[in-house]
């Protein structure tokens, strides 16, 4: 039977006795879920996993997402690698705070990434708790933030001007860029998380701007809530092995990547879990 240890921590918890490189019961993926709306982020150690293993696991969870711009490995067209080469100095893909493809109408409810090569140093991720975020708010910072209307979009990041357009990146990571970049949605930056009911932040570097709001006041706002989520008592930092799975939930944390593993090679391979009312 699968057994969930809750990690000493913001968030997050390991998952035993799961061997994902074969069918799952009913019984189990109810344990597996249950644990991932309470805790967020969960993490699966010691797994030996092909391609075709990750796929199945992601469709337990839900339809498997799209990656709008970051093209899939030649070996599977539904995984994308995060990757980055030994002798790369650039920039570290994906390492401010962000919820997964948040410009999306609808964004994707989970991501995983699988440890195939990792480096015995640095490469950590963070995860922010924004459930806790928003809960250890005073009240009239809940009631400055409640109202808003944020406009989220993939401009500054994968646009032909963006950061990860190839005048300005030169990394190994497969990223397309386009001018759908440029479109934006709006969310609201306060939400109620459609499965658990938990009310959190919904924000992250994909938000621009905020409806009605002057543009001063607006990256005054954005700066805040940077500073805000970034603290210490709301964050979990994970530190990778090989073969571990780590599954987390768009909607209830933000997640950044780090850097500190110069001079050697860093490869995972990824999917997204698109949101889905039938799973819940």
């Amino acid at each position: 039977m699968v057994e969930v240890h809750k990690l000493d921590a913001a968030c997050g918890a390991e998952i035993r006795n799961a061997d994902l490189s074969s069918a799952l019961s009913s019984a189990d993926l109810r344990i597996i879920r249950t644990a991932w709306m309470e805790h967020h982020v969960l993490v699966f150690p010691e797994q030996k996993l092909e391609n075709d293993d990750l796929v199945r696991f992601a469709e337990y969870l839900g339809p498997i997402g799209d990656d709008p711009f970051i093209k899939p490995i030649e070996e599977h067209d539904r995984i994308a690698a995060i990757h980055r080469k030994a002798d790369e100095t650039g920039r570290i893909f994906a390492d401010n705070w962000h919820s997964d493809w948040s410009f999306m109408s609808t964004p994707p409810a989970g991501t995983f990434l699988y440890g195939i090569v990792i480096p015995p140093t640095g490469g950590d991720t963070y995860f922010s708790n924004q459930h806790l975020a928003y809960e250890s708010m005073q009240s009239d910072m809940k009631e400055k933030y409640e109202e808003l209307l944020s406009i989220h979009s993939a401009r500054t990041a994968y646009s032909r001007d963006g950061v990860y357009a190839k005048k300005n990146y030169d990394g190994t990571m497969n990223i397309s860029v386009s001018d759908e970049a440029n479109e934006i949605q709006h969310h609201p930056l306060v939400r109620t998380h459609p499965e658990s009911g938990k009310q959190g932040i919904f924000g992250g570097s994909y938000v621009v701007d905020f409806e009605g709001v002057e543009e001063t006041r607006a990256k005054k706002i954005i700066e805040e809530l940077v500073a805000w989520q970034d603290r210490e008592e709301f964050v979990y930092r994970h530190k990778w092995k090989p073969n571990m799975l780590v599954l987390w939930d768009n909607r209830s944390v933000l997640h950044r990547a780090s850097g500190g593993y110069e001079g050697y090679e860093r490869r995972l391979h990824r999917l997204t879990i698109a949101d889905s009312a039938d799973y819940y």
